[in-house]
């Protein structure tokens, strides 16, 4: 019984021994870079409707070519995780690539021209599965998303509050900048970038001399101060998306060698501990 179940077993390792060694390997990764940057090369090319006519029959083969590669490639990475599937769907980089292979072959997408070509170009992003800075790039940008949004909605609210402080002092005098709601809003976002900075108060400062409170104090809290937070946090995301990073490339060295490794490391740890516990007995005893 041990022997049939060990069987299957046994082969679902090694097929997934060889594919890993292809999906791993440098040339593999290098060729399927060059075909997302040759993929992205052929959309620039469809632009040009006289290029597109020219060479229509070329350009569909060269897709439907691109699009078996691919198809090709997310076979072999979830072959390559054919002993352990799930660890096949926890990757989000696996799920990305599967998704826009899958999408691009359905019905509707093959049926709409527009959704097919965002679906293509969707293909591009997938370079930033091989290049790893890139890659520690883009989720930090994920990682920055709540703390970006909490930065918009308190940004929002102080745009709109001294908006509104704008309109009630200055609507009568200057409506070319706030005489409504919308132009306050507008010369105030123009002047979180510091553009038109000095026209703006000297036109207030036309106004009333106590203007300057309100501009500085503004440009205070909108340029310097979130701003900064917004820095600190995309930073604080990017030193997680690095940590990650090299957390999943030290513990996802290849397979069975990782697990391997974590397995001495946690009975080398036990074996510590038990030479202590016996230590500790032998002093009692004593």
């Amino acid at each position: 019984m041990n022997d049939v179940t060990a069987g299957p077993a046994t082969g679902r390792r090694a097929l997934a021994g060889g594919c890993r060694r292809i999906t791993e390997s440098g040339w593999f990764g290098g060729l399927a870079f060059a075909v997302i940057l040759a993929n992205a090369g052929l959309l620039g090319v469809e632009t040009y409707s006289g290029l597109d006519a020219r060479w229509h029959d070329v350009l569909k083969t060269a897709e439907h070519g691109f699009l078996l590669f691919f198809t090709v490639e997310i076979v072999l990475r979830g072959l390559a995780h054919a002993d352990r599937p799930r660890r096949f769907f926890r990757d989000p980089w696996n799920l990305f690539d599967l998704a826009v292979v899958l999408f691009a072959v359905l019905p509707i997408a093959r049926e709409n021209a527009t959704v097919l070509r965002l679906l293509r170009l969707a293909r591009v992003l997938r370079a930033a599965r091989f290049l790893p800075q890139l890659r520690v790039i883009t989720v930090a940008i994920a990682k920055s998303l709540p703390g970006t949004i909490s930065f918009l909605l308190v940004g929002t609210l102080m745009l709109y509050v001294y908006a509104m402080v704008g309109w009630v002092f200055f609507a009568d005098d200057d409506p070319g900048h706030f005489g409504s709601i919308g132009r306050a809003v507008l010369t105030l976002f123009l002047l979180m970038t510091l553009d038109g900075l000095g026209d703006t108060v000297r036109a207030g400062l036309e106004i009333s001399r106590w203007s300057i409170i309100y501009f500085a104090s503004y440009v205070l809290l909108a340029s310097f101060v979130l701003v900064n937070l917004l820095v600190g946090v995309v930073i604080t995301s990017l030193d997680e998306a690095k940590q990650a990073e090299q957390q999943n490339e030290g513990l996802q060295p290849g397979g069975e060698d990782g697990d391997a490794r974590l397995l001495r490391e946690r009975i080398s740890a036990a074996r510590s501990a038990l030479d202590d516990l016996e230590a500790e007995l032998s002093r009692l005893h004593r």
